[in-house]
């Protein structure tokens, strides 16, 4: 009965090796309108081991995010990344937005984007192109939910289909 065992968990052993989960890669985008401020407001969640590998592999530094050795740049590449894979356009047109600034929750970095001075009553349509890790990352999908006063529509994009747009009118 012993032999038995070994032989079945020698046999098993290996093919447990090949069933380790496949990390996935995804990133969250909300864009929310505030009539308050009267701005767009746009949070974007991405893993931070992700974004670590896209802060040495584009731009060659080592950011050691969320930690106390973070650099003193990270704020800075990580906003230029942002601008270079994150497109806001309003009626057609793009439009620029504010880096706030970034927290962290366990794994995730949290960046906080917005779009000042829109006019919501006069747009007929926002789209947000992110092709955020997808020049890392083959499998990259990022999520992007928009929530503008009554209306709700979520877009899952990838390198194929990298832009969603709601139409407001």
């Amino acid at each position: 009965m012993q032999s038995i065992k070994k032989t079945l968990l020698i046999l098993v052993l290996p093919l447990l090796a090949f069933t380790v989960a496949h990390k996935f890669y995804i990133s969250v985008t909300s864009v929310e309108y505030s009539d308050k401020d009267r701005a767009l407001q746009i949070t974007t969640r991405i893993f931070i081991d992700d974004f670590e590998k896209v802060l040495q592999e584009r731009y060659g530094i080592k950011g050691n995010l969320a930690s106390k050795e973070e650099s003193d740049m990270a704020d800075a590449y990580i906003e230029k990344y942002l601008r270079t894979k994150l497109m806001v356009e309003i009626n057609d047109k793009p439009v620029q937005f504010d880096f706030l600034g970034k927290e962290y929750d366990n794994d995730i970095m949290i960046c906080y984007l917005e779009v000042p001075k829109i006019d919501l009553g006069t747009a007929t349509s926002i789209a947000v192109e992110n092709e955020v890790l997808m020049d890392i990352f083959e499998e990259q999908k990022n999520v992007v939910h928009f929530k503008l006063g009554n209306q709700k529509k979520s877009f899952v994009l990838i390198r194929e289909n990298n832009k969603g747009m709601l139409n407001l009118k």
